[in-house]
């Protein structure tokens, strides 16, 4: 079954506490929410691990989502395929390659 994750972290920008310039940050948003919004990076709320898109609207199909773009990611985030399916015993983590 391929790995579907309709919540995610977009990367947005807000003006300093210091009232000089903007600020990167990370907010959790529905994918869907972050399309309408034209949000254009994407990471796991739970392992910051990179994200690829299916926005692709296809009439009684899956709704907008994303997926792990490493399987090592996905076998280590909670939020994972490979890592709920697993039965080693395996402890969630963040991802060796996070997003920044």
């Amino acid at each position: 079954m391929p790995e579907k994750l309709y919540e995610c972290e977009v990367k947005r920008r807000r003006v300093r506490a210091t009232g000089s310039g903007y600020e990167p940050f990370w907010k959790v948003k529905l994918v869907h929410e972050a399309l309408v919004d034209g949000d254009t990076e994407f990471r796991c709320k739970d392992c910051h691990g990179a994200l690829k898109l299916n926005k692709r609207l296809v009439a009684g199909g899956a709704t907008p989502h994303v997926m792990h773009k490493l399987k090592r990611d996905s076998e280590f985030c909670a939020a994972g395929w490979y890592f709920q399916e697993s039965t080693d015993g395996r402890a969630p983590r963040i991802s060796g390659e996070p997003v920044r």
